[in-house]
This record gives structure tokens, sequence and C-alpha cells, in this order.
């Protein structure tokens, strides 16, 4: 049995792997590093899948919060797990979008799923699940429903800066203004896509684009990048785990080498 845990910055994952590559268990929990986040998704994957610790074989642990965890016997970087886990799931797939809470990050990938390149957002909120959470703060929206919201607008209001904190100040005039929720939460949402946007324009897209995180349960933001990249996007059937899943592969190989 083989154990990928990957650790966010808002929420924990983890998947288990058998000799065959099956997946038995995986786990989200919504509370990332500095929390009991990842003790608690360990656990209850291990749970699901009625197994102990004694039966993981190896361990792998990726992710934003990876240096905080030392129980895995492997630290590998999310951009070689997201990758890793793309590929298993989508061979076809070239190009990664990933949209974490604190961080963006777009992966180029080879036809035999090695990277390529990579751009990544990791010194400012815009263009992440932190910026959506601040945008639905002030909308009185909980973060589950602002696609809903954003599928109202009339008119798509534009958010000029990219800055979270001017953002905000931004957007708070715009409301007192009279601006429509709705047409902000579009606004949001366009912003989030032009930010990911100029990261891929410095690797470049190539189909197939598919898009891995929490953030991709966000119909609103798929739409965007897509008129913004003018491609389709795929969203993976469970895209906050792949970061996991790819440990999970990574660990199973560590045993096989």
């Amino acid at each position: 049995m083989f154990l990928g845990v990957d650790i966010g910055s808002t929420t924990s994952k983890a998947v288990i792997l058998d000799s065959k590559l099956n997946i038995l268990s995986a786990s989200v929990i919504n509370t990332g590093t500095g929390t009991l986040g990842p003790e608690k998704t360990v656990k209850a994957v291990l749970s699901k899948a009625g197994l102990n610790e004694k039966e993981i074989q190896y361990s792998v642990v990726t992710g934003y919060g990876r240096m905080t965890y030392q129980k895995a016997d492997k630290q590998i970087t999310e951009i070689s797990c997201h990758a890793r886990g793309t590929f298993f799931l989508k061979p076809n797939a070239r190009t990664i979008i990933d949209i974490g809470g604190q961080d963006a990050k777009v992966i180029r990938l080879d036809e035999d799923g090695r990277v390529k390149n990579f751009a990544m957002n990791d010194k400012c909120a815009a263009g992440t699940g932190r910026f959506l959470e601040v945008m639905a703060r002030i909308l009185d929206c909980r973060i589950n429903r602002l696609s809903v919201l954003s599928q109202k607008a009339t008119e798509e209001i534009n958010i000029s800066n990219t800055c979270t904190v001017f953002a905000e100040s931004e957007v708070i005039s715009q409301l007192a203004a009279g601006v429509k929720r709705e047409n902000v939460a579009k606004g949001a949402h366009k912003a989030v896509a032009k930010r990911v946007a100029g990261l891929a324009g410095r690797i470049g897209v190539e189909p197939d684009v598919v898009m891995t995180g929490g953030v991709a349960l966000n119909k609103s933001v798929v739409d965007a990048l897509e008129q913004e990249i003018k491609e389709k996007v795929t969203v993976l059937k469970k895209p906050q785990i792949v970061g996991a899943l790819g440990a999970a592969l990574y660990a199973f190989e560590m045993i096989d080498m």
C-alpha cells in the first residue's frame, strides 16, 4: 500500500494506492498546513481503506506545507506531483493549470509526462483561491456559491487592481456606487483568469489543457480561463486529489525502482 499526502495552505489531501495502482481511498480535509488537517486526512484515508499506518509500505508528501510534515518517507515538489497525477489520469494532457489557496501554477508536459517548463505565482494572492475567498467575503457569499452568483451577472465589471488588498478596496467602492453583487462576482472570476492566463503566456499553452486543484470546482473560473487562453479546459473528476495521487504514484515507484 502506498500513501500520498498533499498539504496545501487551506486543504489537506491524501490518497492510498495498492500495488496495481488502484485508488483504494482518498480524503480531503478543509484545513491545511499549520493545523491538524494533515493528520486528520491521513487518519481518514486509512480508515476508509481499512488500513493502519504499519500497512503503508512507502509514503510521499507534497504541497505548500510539505516541509512541516515529518511522517512521510520522502518530500517531492507539488510541480512534479501534479504532473505525475495528471498524466496518470489523462495521458493526453500537455498543459496543467493548478490554482491553490495561496499560489497558481501552469505546468507544461512533454509526451512522456515529464515537466518541460512551469510558471508559478507564489508572491501574491492575486489569481489564487485566497483572492476568491476575499471577494466572497466582501460580497457576503459563501465561497462555494460564488460561481452561482457570478452566473447571474448582467454585465462584466473590470477589477483593475491585481493586488488583493487594493482589489478589495476597489470592489468595496464599486458596491458603494451601486454596482450589483453578481456583476462584481463575474469581474472577480475574470480577474483570476487573466492573472493565470498571464502565467500561461510565459510558457505557452498546448492542448490538452487540464485544470487541477480546488478552484477547478468553480465553473465560472474555468469558463473565464477558456475565454482568456482560447482553449478548452478539462477538469478532472476529483481535481483536488491530483497532487496527492501523484505523490502516491511516486511512493509506488520508490519501491518499484
